[in-house]
């Protein structure tokens, strides 16, 4: 191969990497399960939920589009510290960890973990009672890691799943699940299931989204941050999550 046919290849590999760069630079890329009602969650064919309503609302704050990326909420991370992605929008608890290694905005919803039985199931009254119980929880999530944690999760038999959770307990399969209180409670309102709430939330939870901490990350977050804050003032956010939960968890 020539000089000038290697000063060629580089100006065309130059070229496509401009390009590239280019397709998705007016292109926010949000990564979600898909499997988490009524955060995220597919009806119809159509993703849907209070997540989506709200990246939505960011794009047309900050002028970009949103491209919505499923996959299995165990492998969202690793979407985005490859740059598959540039944040996830999933229920994304803040926890010291996480803030090590991501850049966050500021937190849009506030809530806690709640312990979740099959109706009728009044032995477990909280999160105390776990003890000797198999307990479901989302594979990766911040709840997985808030039972792992307890001084007593060698007596509990841990269960994780990707999604559809609450279908093992309302079989009987298990026990109990750990998920948000919100969430919680639109499952036992909306769908066909057995179930209740158990006790009062154990641990209070405050969402936001992790973007890859690099200059480029920082410079994304620092503008969804505006938006979220512009969207939290016109009184946006309050709107979505009357629409999705009857009540504004989006305030502490």
């Amino acid at each position: 191969m020539t000089l000038s046919q290697i000063a060629k290849f580089a100006l065309t590999g130059l070229a496509l990497g401009a390009f590239a760069a280019t397709a998705h630079a007016d292109t926010l890329r949000v990564g979600m399960s898909g499997g988490y009602y009524p955060f995220t969650f597919v009806e119809q064919d159509e993703l849907k939920g209070f997540e989506v309503d709200v990246m939505n609302a960011v794009g047309e704050q900050i002028g970009e589009d949103i491209k919505f990326v499923t996959a299995s909420f165990s492998g969202l991370a690793g979407m985005l510290d490859s740059g598959r992605i540039d944040t996830i929008a999933n229920q994304i608890t803040i926890t010291p960890e996480r803030q090590a290694k991501y850049a966050f905005t500021q937190p849009y919803v506030y809530d806690g973990a709640q312990v979740v039985v099959r109706e009728g199931n009044d032995a477990i009254q909280g999160v105390e009672d776990l003890k000797g119980k198999t307990v479901a929880v989302n594979l990766g999530s911040n709840y997985e890691q808030l039972l792992r944690e307890l001084p007593y999760a060698d007596q509990i038999d841990i269960k994780t799943y990707d999604s559809n959770i609450e279908q093992d307990v309302a079989l009987g399969r298990a026990d109990a699940f750990i998920m948000d209180r919100v969430s919680a409670t639109q499952v036992i309102k909306d769908k066909p299931l057995p179930l209740q709430l158990a006790g009062k939330p154990f641990s209070r939870i405050e969402n936001a989204l992790p973007f890859r901490d690099d200059k480029a990350g920082r410079a994304l977050r620092d503008r969804v941050d505006e938006a979220l804050a512009e969207l939290r003032e016109n009184g946006t956010l309050t709107q979505i999550s009357e629409k999705w939960f009857g009540t504004d968890i989006t305030q502490p």
